[in-house]
């Protein structure tokens, strides 16, 4: 099942997507009181309300290798706040601050009840489903903070998907219709389940916190004008514009 939060005239709402639209930029969520049409009386809007987004790198060795970074001994993370979110087919603001702002197409898991120390066998239990964050970093900023935890730095949706195994799934990243990224998730240094499992001892989750597990090699350059297209098997496709900053 796609589960979508979309806007109405009537409020937010949460239901069901129906449609052979990866993108969701067409057809209908059904929810308790009706069906909306996407497009003409609904849009989509983030798939969850995160009180954080946990993020993790250096989880793909081709990404290790393209980067000279050293293979971690256990999930290496950064955190991005609930103002980094955007909804799929937004308009992302390039930041005046950076020259170099980058995309990286992640697959992410998004968590269903408040939870802690959850070990391996929990994990299918306590996540809802699976989403796609890409993970805008502004690389000439100094530090982790600076570069990734800023307003728009994570795009995400369309829908959370409840019926994906994560493990071993195809994906692909286009940038103005270029093919950036395709690689496979079982090429993770890291599974999914190990990731949540690890952070839950770190931190007490809460319903719809994201946790991202990485980004195949080549993540790269985004500029004014470009539309990021992430796609992973069986979740769906993340669709959204980088624009100028305005006067």
């Amino acid at each position: 099942m796609r589960l979508a939060r979309i806007q109405t005239a009537e409020g937010v709402e949460t239901g069901e997507y129906v449609g052979d639209d990866s993108t969701g930029e067409t057809g209908i969520v059904r929810v308790e009181s009706g069906e909306y049409t996407l497009g003409e009386d609904a849009e989509l809007l983030a798939p969850c309300e995160p009180s954080a987004l946990y993020c993790v790198g250096r989880n793909f060795a081709a990404t290790l290798d393209q980067m000279d970074y050293d293979v971690p001994d256990e999930p290496d993370w950064f955190i991005k706040p609930p103002v980094s979110v955007r909804g799929p087919g937004a308009k992302v603001t390039y930041p005046r601050w950076t020259d170099e702002l980058t995309y990286a197409g992640e697959l992410a898991a998004v968590i269903d009840r408040e939870c802690s120390n959850v070990s391996e066998d929990e994990v299918a239990d306590v996540v809802r489903g699976y989403t796609i964050l890409d993970d805008l970093d502004a690389l000439d900023q100094p530090g982790r903070t600076a570069r990734k935890a800023f307003d728009g730095s994570g795009p995400l949706g369309p829908w959370i998907e409840t019926d994906v195994d994560p493990t071993n799934i195809d994906m692909t990243t286009h940038v103005g219709g270029e093919l950036r990224q395709e690689s496979n998730t079982e090429l993770m240094l890291f599974s999914p389940t190990e990731i949540v499992s690890h952070l839950s001892e770190h931190y007490t989750f809460k319903p719809g916190d994201v946790v991202s597990f990485g980004s195949p090699a080549n993540p790269g350059l985004v500029e004014p004008g470009d539309t990021v297209e992430i796609w992973y098997e069986g979740v769906g496709t993340l669709k959204h514009e980088i624009v100028a900053a305005s006067d």
